[in-house]
């Protein structure tokens, strides 16, 4: 293999376009597996090769073919280390996967003109250029190739300071408002049986679970959607009224994860199949084990593929992890001494220099993640969202600074010690302990 194949030339953007992969999902394998190990510029902003391009597309290739990626990296290493290239080893390695994904340069062109306009506010142009990619590639191309990777990279600009929160904000309503109007344009379903598809309670992005509903309508299916933040009570009564033959529920953060374990047992008791993605689940393997149910995939683009399988073999979901008997005591002593927590801190005297805002939405945060953790068995979580928020604080979206983040959670432990019972709040005690 050429030397130059191994040199850092590739933003993050490229690879995005390239392997279809997001961001999110690039930097949760870099973190969990080690691959890729793109090199850092003076500023920070990560430089990929050629060679780990095509690793990433191996790596797709082997999910498409039903690998996990735990084991596909597995796979990968074990062929160098028998002194194989994996590339050579397996023909469909970088073959094309199931991403409609065009790599012309009209599609490319038309999605940077697209992102300028949201940018810029300019929904006419922004429209305009939506009706001319609609006119020369298919739905599913302009969707994922153009409105998809279009957020991500504005939600990136976001992530890194460069992106205003109104921007960002107004691309989003841009484009849910493009999928809505092709669900509506739908024709009616040609198949038998109801998908429902709908948000666990606090969870408020609806972009992923639109692009699901609207891709099953493609393939015929009966789609009910029902939207964001849908309650457990709602959703059972919906559940018996429309006695679909899958629900698929979409969860992008911690919290909405922890809320959609219960939605999953309520399902389990009525013995309908549940289906689960989004962004959360990608980025904390753990979650995954922790939902009754069957995971739709790392992709948007995997997930018609997998509700075909489920529909037409009906497996058996996976038994989920089950909290031990320290986590399900700590669940609930939390939520009865969680408001005493809060009271606390903001009269901590070493946090009264932070705005009241500030402070109040820093402990709903944290405690919100906690909680979902403590439901979901596994303090550990919230220690991927913190790798987040530290990632944010960078970007300056906040008047935190990493020096008083470290000092809040001392401060936070403090609380804990102080309002919890030592033995109840154990699973919390020493998490917290772990990260001093």
């Amino acid at each position: 293999m050429s030397p130059s194949n191994h040199l850092p030339t590739f933003n993050m953007k490229v690879v995005v376009q390239e392997t279809g992969l997001k961001p999110d999902t690039l930097r949760a394998w870099e973190r969990r597996y080690g691959v890729p190990n793109p090199e850092r510029t003076p500023g920070g902003h990560r430089l990929y090769s050629q060679h780990e391009i095509d690793l990433l597309k191996w790596l797709v290739a082997r999910q498409d073919e039903g690998m996990s990626i735990s084991h596909a990296v597995e796979l990968w290493q074990q062929l160098e280390s028998e002194g194989q290239n994996p590339l050579l080893t397996m023909e469909t390695a970088v073959s094309e996967t199931t991403l409609p994904n065009v790599t012309g340069e009209q599609v490319d062109e038309l999605r940077e003109a697209w992102i300028e306009a949201c940018l810029a506010f300019d929904e006419y142009r922004a429209q305009h250029l939506l009706a001319r990619a609609f006119a020369l590639f298919s739905i599913e191309t302009v969707c994922y190739q153009v409105l998809q990777q279009g957020l991500n990279e504005i939600g990136e600009g976001w992530y890194e300071g460069t992106v205003s929160v109104q921007q960002e904000h107004f691309a989003s309503a841009l484009a849910l408002r493009q999928l809505e109007a092709l669900l509506v344009a739908m024709p009616a379903p040609t198949r038998n049986g109801r998908i429902l598809v709908a948000c666990p309670p606090t969870e408020l992005h609806t972009f992923a679970p639109l692009m699901i509903s609207l891709m099953l309508r493609r393939q015929g299916w009966d789609v009910v959607y029902l939207g964001a933040n849908v309650p457990l009570e709602r959703l059972e009564a919906s559940v018996e009224q429309i006695k679909p033959q899958l629900v698929i529920l979409s969860a992008q953060t911690l919290t909405a994860a922890g809320h959609t374990l219960p939605l999953a047992q309520k399902l389990a008791e009525l013995g309908v199949p549940l289906a689960f993605g989004g962004a959360v689940f990608n980025q904390i393997e753990q979650t995954v084990e922790s939902i009754p149910g069957h995971f739709l995939g790392e992709t948007l683009a995997q997930v018609p593929q997998t509700v075909e399988k489920l529909i037409q073999t009906t497996p058996a979901a996976g038994k989920a992890k089950k909290p031990g008997k320290a986590y399900q005591e700590a669940y609930k002593h939390f939520i009865e001494r969680r408001s005493a927590i809060d009271a606390h801190l903001h009269v901590t005297p070493s946090l009264l220099e932070m705005p009241t805002a500030l402070l109040s939405n820093t402990n709903k945060e944290l405690s919100d993640n906690i909680e979902a953790a403590l439901r979901l068995g596994d303090m550990a979580m919230v220690e991927a969202n913190l790798d987040w928020v530290k990632g944010l604080l960078l970007s300056n979206h906040t008047r935190l600074t990493e020096a008083l983040l470290q000092h809040y959670l001392q401060q936070y432990h403090e609380a804990v010690k102080t309002v919890m019972d030592d033995e109840k709040a154990a699973p919390i005690l020493d998490w917290f302990a772990q990260l001093d």
